[in-house]
C-alpha cells in the first residue's frame, strides 16, 4: 500500500508540470517523464506487447502491458479522481475479467466488454447493496440476485437495469412476493405472503392489487373480487372462516389491505452510479512510432475506456480520422465530402461514408403535377380519421376483415352534407376495412390527432425523386413519420387477403419487424379517364433525428443485387444491395436472440401467406463519424454540393449513446430494429469470388445505431412470378434470382440474414 501511495505521489508531481491556457490544458511535451515514455515506445515495433509504466500528463497512472500507445493485456489504471481499474485490456478498452473501484468505496468485479460492465459480475454499492448476476452494457440484464443493505433481497429476472419478468422479493420483515414484474414494479400475476399467514393471490399493477384476486386470512376466511386503488372500482365478496361459497357472506372493506397490510411493503429503489467505467477517459498520446515528422508536436488526447475520444478536448475544426482507437488530426484546408474512418487493421482502404445531401424528396407545391392528388389524399384522410364512430376495439369481428368492407365518399368542390368545400377537382374517396386500420393505429399507439396533423397539416408532402422498381410512387410526410405508397390493384388484393393474419400477427408479437400499415385508400378522379390511384400509408422505418449514413436492402440473392452507381455518385440516401454490403452486424446477445426469434416468426407468416420478394431494410448511423465540433445533437452537417442550404441534422456521438443507455427512459426509445446501439464489423470479399455473398471478417469494428425492418411484403407468388422464375432459371443459377417459391425464398432469406447478423461476442 505504501508503494502504491508513493506511485500516486509521483504521478501527482508529474501532473503539476501541466501549463494552463485560456483554451484549456496544454502539456509540456518536453517533460522528462513523457520523453522517456516516447523514447521507450520508439524502441518497440508496432503491435508489440510489452510491460510499461506510464505517468500520464494529466496525473493519471498506468502500469501493465502496453501496445501501440494503449493498455493491452493485464494492467492497472488509476485516475486522479480516485477511480481505479485492474484487469484485462484490449487496445485501450477494458475487455475481459477485471475489477473497477470508485472512490466512494463501491466496486464491480466481473466481466467487461468494450469498456462496459458486460457478462457475469458482482457490484457492491457504497451503501452496502450487492448485486450478483448478469450485466449488459452497464445495466443489470438477465438473471441476478440483489441483497439490499436494509435486509431486503430480490432473486429473479432483470431487464435494462430494473426488475422485469419473474422474481421473488423478500422484505426484512419476512414478508415476500413471488410473481411478475414490469419496469421495476410488481405488475402482473403474483402472490404476496405475510409472516402472519395472510396471502394475496391475483393481479397487480404498480405494486398494488389490481384486477381479479383473492385475499386469504390465516383463519381460513377469504375475500374474492375485483381489486383497485380506486374505491369506486372495488367489488367483491367476503367469506368468513368455515363458510362455503354458496353460503352466507359478510361485508368487509378491502381498503384495509391497501392502508394496513401493504403499508410497509415498499420495494427499495435502485442506487445511482455517478460515473460508469465506460465513461472514464484515458490520457493517451500518439508517439512518433508512426513515422510522422510532426509526431513530437501532437498533443495528448483523452480517450474513454470504450475507445471514445473526449469531445471536450481540442475542439478544433477539421476532419477526424479514427485509428487504433485514437483520433489523429489531419491538417490542411482541403474540405472533403464524406468522412474517412481508418480501420483498426492495415487491411483494405479506409471506410468512406457517403456525402451528406439535403433533405430527401421534392416538396409538392402548387403547380406540381401531383398537387391536386395530394389535396385529395389529405381531404380523404381528414374525413376518414375524423369521422365519428364507435371507439376502436382490438377484438374485431370476422366481418371487419371482409374485402367487401369498403366505403365510397363523393367529394364535390362545393362540399356536401358530409364533406367540406375544397379547391380541388371532384373526386371519390374509398376506405378499405376502416375498422381494422383504425384498430391497427390504436395497436401501434398512433394518436388520431397527430396522425391527421402529420398527413393533412399545413406542411406539404414530399415526393421521392423517382419511383421504385415496381413503378409505385412514394411520398413522405413533412415530419418523416409516415410514408405513402401508390399500389397496384393486385397488391391491394394481397393485403386484403392476408389482413386478418397480419392483424393477429402484429397483435401477438410486439417486436415484429414487418412493415406497419395504418390505412388503405383509393382516390377516383372524375373525368373521361376515371383514373384510380390506390394508396397504402405505412410507417417510415428511418424516422429518426439522427442521420442515416448507409442503408441496405437485403434479400439473400445475387442476381441484380449490386448498385449500378459509381462510388462518387453514392449518397447517404442511396439504397445499397446485397453485393454492396461489406459489414457484419453484431448485436448484443439478448437482442440477437430476440432478433432470430422474430425473423423466424415473421418469415413463417409470409411463407404461410405465399409472400416472396420481401427484403430487410437496414439503416446505419455511425456514432463516431462526426468531428469533435459535431458530437452533440443539433450540430450543423455538410450539405449537398452546390447547395447553399444548411439543415440541422444531429449526429449521435459515443457520449450520446452512453447517455441513452444509462438513462432508464432512454431504453424506452430502443426496440428491436429501432434506435439500437450495435457494432458492425467490416468484411472483404475474396478476389476470385465474383458473387461471394458474405465477405470475410477483417476485425475492423465501428459503433453504430441501427434501424431495420422487413419491407415489400405484398408480392405473392403469382403466375407472373412463376413465369419470371422459369425464364430466368434457364439463363442464370435458380438460387441466385429473387423470384422463387415462398418456402425456398423464406429459407434462403433467413440463412443469409443469420450470416450477416451475428452475436457481439
Amino acid at each position: 500500500m505504501k508503494a502504491w501511495e508513493a506511485t500516486v505521489r509521483k504521478t501527482q508531481a508529474a501532473a503539476k508540470k501541466r501549463a494552463n491556457t485560456i483554451f484549456g490544458t496544454s502539456y509540456a511535451i518536453g517533460d522528462e517523464l513523457q520523453d522517456d515514455d516516447q523514447e521507450e515506445d520508439e524502441r518497440h515495433e508496432n503491435g508489440e506487447v510489452y510491460h510499461a509504466e506510464r505517468f500520464l500528463p494529466n496525473g493519471d497512472y498506468y502500469t501493465g502491458y502496453w501496445a501501440d500507445n494503449f493498455p493491452h493485456g493485464h494492467g492497472k489504471y488509476w485516475w486522479t479522481d480516485g477511480c481505479m481499474y485492474v484487469g484485462e485490456w484490449f487496445r485501450g478498452k477494458t475487455m475481459g475479467k477485471g475489477t473497477f473501484s470508485w472512490p466512494s468505496g463501491a466496486m464491480y468485479e466481473g466481466n467487461f466488454k468494450s469498456g462496459f460492465m458486460d457478462g457475469e459480475g458482482v457490484y457492491t454499492g457504497s451503501n452496502g447493496n450487492t448485486y450478483k448476476g448478469s450485466w449488459v452494457m452497464n445495466l443489470k440484464h438477465g438473471y441476478g440476485v440483489k441483497e439490499y443493505a436494509n435486509g431486503d433481497s430480490y432473486d429473479g429476472e432483470w431487464s435494462h437495469g430494473v426488475q422485469e419478468g419473474q422474481g421473488k422479493y423478500q422484505w426484512n420483515s419476512g414478508n415476500y412476493y413471488v410473481g411478475e414484474w414490469k419496469n421495476g414494479n410488481i405488475c402482473g400475476k403474483g402472490t404476496m405472503v405475510w409472516t402472519n399467514g395472510n396471502v394475496y393471490e391475483g393481479g397487480w399493477e404498480d405494486g398494488l392489487p389490481k384486477g381479479e384476486g383473492t385475499f386469504k386470512w390465516s383463519d381460513g376466511s377469504f375475500y374474492v373480487g375485483n381489486w383497485s386503488k380506486d374505491v369506486k372500482e372495488q367489488n367483491g365478496t367476503y367469506h368468513p372462516a368455515g363458510s362455503l361459497l354458496e353460503g352466507t357472506s359478510e361485508e368487509w372493506d378491502p381498503q384495509e389491505i391497501f392502508d394496513v397490510e401493504l403499508r410497509d411493503c415498499i420495494v427499495c429503489p435502485s442506487e445511482k452510479v455517478p460515473i460508469w467505467p465506460s465513461q472514464k477517459k484515458l490520457a493517451v498520446w500518439r508517439s512518433s512510432n508512426g513515422g510522422s515528422d510532426n509526431s513530437t508536436s501532437v498533443k495528448p488526447r483523452r480517450l474513454s475506456v470504450d475507445g471514445r475520444l473526449d469531445a471536450s478536448v481540442d475542439k478544433d475544426m477539421g476532419r477526424m480520422r479514427l485509428s487504433d482507437g485514437a483520433i489523429d488530426r489531419i491538417e490542411g484546408d482541403e474540405l472533403l465530402v464524406g468522412l474517412q474512418m481508418e480501420a483498426t487493421s492495415s487491411r483494405g482502404s479506409p471506410l468512406v461514408l457517403p456525402k451528406v445531401v439535403k433533405r430527401q424528396g421534392e416538396t409538392i407545391c402548387k403547380g406540381h403535377r401531383n398537387y391536386e392528388l395530394m389535396l385529395n389524399l389529405q381531404l380523404g384522410i381528414r374525413h376518414s380519421v375524423g369521422r365519428p364512430g364507435p371507439p376502436p376495439s382490438l377484438d374485431l369481428k370476422p366481418s371487419a376483415f371482409d374485402p367487401k368492407e369498403k366505403y365510397w365518399t363523393k367529394f364535390p368542390p362545393e362540399g356536401s352534407k358530409n364533406t367540406p368545400p375544397h379547391q380541388s377537382c371532384e373526386f371519390k374517396w374509398k376506405d378499405y376495412c376502416p375498422k381494422v386500420f383504425r384498430s391497427l393505429r390504436m395497436l401501434f399507439n398512433v394518436d388520431p390527432a397527430d396522425y391527421m396533423l402529420s398527413i393533412c397539416g399545413n406542411d406539404a408532402l414530399r415526393e421521392l425523386s423517382s419511383p421504385g422498381k415496381s413503378g409505385s410512387f412514394f411520398y413522405l410526410t413533412n415530419d418523416d413519420r409516415y410514408m405513402i405508397k401508390t399500389m397496384k390493384k393486385a397488391e391491394v388484393k394481397v393485403l386484403l387477403r392476408m389482413l386478418n393474419a397480419y392483424y393477429n400477427h402484429v397483435r401477438a408479437f410486439e417486436n415484429t419487424l414487418v412493415t406497419k400499415y395504418y390505412g388503405l385508400h383509393c382516390v377516383k378522379l372524375n373525368g373521361p379517364a376515371q383514373k384510380k390511384v390506390r394508396f397504402i400509408i405505412m410507417g417510415n422505418l428511418f424516422c429518426t433525428e439522427y442521420m442515416i449514413q448507409k442503408r441496405y436492402d437485403l434479400k439473400g440473392s445475387t442476381f441484380g443485387r449490386l448498385t449500378d452507381k459509381p462510388e462518387s455518385e453514392i449518397e447517404a440516401t442511396t439504397t445499397l444491395k446485397d453485393l454492396d454490403l461489406n459489414f457484419i452486424f453484431r448485436l448484443q446477445k439478448t437482442w440477437f436472440q430476440e432478433f432470430r426469434r422474430q425473423v423466424d416468426r415473421d418469415c413463417e407468416l409470409l411463407e404461410q401467406e405465399r409472400i416472396m420478394d420481401y427484403s430487410l431494410l437496414v439503416g446505419l448511423h455511425f456514432t463516431e463519424s462526426a468531428n469533435e465540433e459535431q458530437t452533440s445533437p443539433g450540430a450543423q452537417t455538410p450539405v449537398d454540393n452546390g447547395s447553399t442550404e444548411t439543415e440541422s441534422v444531429p449526429r449521435l456521438s459515443r457520449a450520446d449513446v452512453d447517455q441513452l443507455l444509462l438513462d432508464p427512459a432512454g431504453w424506452a426509445s430502443i426496440k428491436l430494429g429501432i434506435n439500437m446501439p450495435a457494432r458492425v464489423e467490416r468484411t472483404e470479399r475474396k478476389g476470385e469470388g465474383e458473387f461471394q455473398l458474405v465477405g470475410e471478417p477483417t476485425g475492423e469494428y465501428y459503433d453504430v445505431v441501427m434501424f431495420f425492418g422487413i419491407i415489400d411484403i405484398l408480392q405473392d407468388y403469382d403466375i407472373t412470378k412463376k413465369l419470371e422464375h422459369a425464364y430466368k432459371s434457364i439463363q442464370y443459377d435458380p438460387n441466385s434470382i429473387s423470384a422463387v417459391d415462398p418456402k425456398q425464398y423464406s429459407r434462403r432469406f433467413r440463412d443469409y440474414i443469420f450470416k450477416v447478423f451475428a452475436e457481439d461476442t
